[in-house]
C-alpha cells in the first residue's frame, strides 16, 4: 500500500489520535522531537480539520467571502503555506501552535478570529532547533510542570500570549517576594523605632 502524503487530504489514513497525541506533548514541553517534514505533514493534516470544523465551512462561498474576506480554501491554503514555508524547522512559537489547534474552538468562538491567531504565530522568522532529550509523553509534562512552577511558561518567554497556569504561578513567586520583602522592612522599622525611643529618654543638658 502506498503512505499517505503529510498534509495532504487523501492522507487520511494519517492516524488522528496519533497526530493529537504528538501535538499534546509539543503543547505540554514546547519541543519536538520527530522530523519536521513528517512532523509538518501531521500540523497541515490537523490545522485543516480544525478549519473545517467551524460552521462557517459549511457557508457558501459568497457568505464566507462577506465574513472572512477570503473563501474558506483561500484561507486554508494561505495558512497552510505560511506553515509549509518554514523549512529548516517549525516556528518558534510551536508551542502556542498546538496549545490552538488542540483548543481553538474553545478559545475562538469566530473562525474570522482563529484565522488571525494563527497567522500571528506563523508570521515569525525564528526556529527551533529538534530535541536531544528523550520522547516520552510522561516527561514532556513533567518538565512543562516543572518550568511552569519556577519560572511560568515557557511561551511567555518567547514573546507570545502566555497561557493562564504560568501566570497563576507567577503570582505564587511574586506574593512570596513581596511577603520576603516586608518582613525585612517591618524589622528595620521596628529597629529605627526603638533607636528613636532610646534617643527620647536619654537626659539633655537643658533639664
Amino acid at each position: 500500500m502506498d503512505s499517505p502524503q503529510p498534509g495532504m487530504e487523501s492522507g487520511k489514513q494519517i492516524n488522528d489520535e496519533e497526530v493529537k497525541s504528538v501535538i499534546e506533548v509539543m503543547a505540554a514541553s514546547g519541543k519536538y522531537w520527530h522530523d519536521w517534514d513528517k512532523l509538518k505533514g501531521m500540523l497541515s493534516f490537523h490545522l485543516k480539520q480544525v478549519l473545517s470544523d467551524y460552521p462557517e465551512a459549511k457557508m457558501t462561498i459568497e457568505q464566507q467571502q462577506s465574513c472572512l474576506e477570503e473563501s474558506l480554501p483561500e484561507l486554508v491554503k494561505r495558512l497552510d503555506d505560511a506553515l509549509n514555508s518554514f523549512v529548516e524547522g517549525p516556528p518558534f512559537t510551536l508551542q502556542r501552535l498546538c496549545e490552538i489547534l488542540l483548543d481553538a474552538r474553545n478559545i475562538y468562538s469566530k473562525l474570522s478570529k482563529l484565522a488571525l491567531a494563527l497567522e500571528k504565530n506563523l508570521l515569525v522568522t525564528s526556529t527551533l532547533t529538534i530535541s536531544s532529550d528523550p520522547y516520552t509523553i510522561q516527561h514532556a509534562a513533567t518538565e512543562a510542570e516543572t518550568e511552569t512552577e519556577t519560572k511560568g511558561s515557557p511561551v511567555e518567554s518567547n514573546g507570545v500570549e502566555p497561557i493562564a497556569s504560568g501566570g497563576d504561578a507567577d503570582e505564587v513567586m511574586a506574593e512570596a517576594e513581596v511577603e520576603d520583602v516586608m518582613t525585612v522592612d517591618m524589622d528595620t522599622i521596628e529597629a529605627i523605632v526603638r533607636s528613636s525611643e532610646a534617643a527620647d529618654t536619654t537626659p539633655t543638658s537643658d533639664s
